[in-house]
């Protein structure tokens, strides 16, 4: 049987999920946008995933230090180069598969 505190802290737990993303969703979805505003937030997914990423690409160890020449980021490159010219998804997770393991047999 499921105590009490457990189902509240379930419930919980979802309502501060699911209401930040509700709450924009239910009362911006019947206005109209301005149009700087809609391109700003297009910019938000990349912006994202280079801070998401460039940590990683471009240090290591422990404590963290900067070392520019990793075999991440010289798979990252051209793969990025890649993806821009090709606008394919598929395409690209290939790509810098083969390139991750090319790199990991030639270092």
């Amino acid at each position: 049987m499921i105590q009490p505190e457990y189902l509240l802290l379930i419930v919980g737990m979802g309502l501060v999920t699911y209401l930040p993303r509700w709450v924009p969703l239910f009362f911006l979805s019947r206005r109209e946008l301005p149009a700087w505003f809609v391109e700003w937030l297009d910019l938000i997914p990349a912006a994202i995933l280079s801070a998401l990423l460039l940590p990683e690409l471009v240090t290591t160890g422990d404590p963290r230090y900067m070392e520019l020449w990793q075999p991440e980021l010289l798979v990252a490159v051209p793969t990025f180069i890649f993806a821009l010219r090709t606008k394919s998804l598929g395409g690209t997770v290939v790509v810098g598969m083969a390139l991750y393991w090319l790199i990991d047999k030639v270092m």
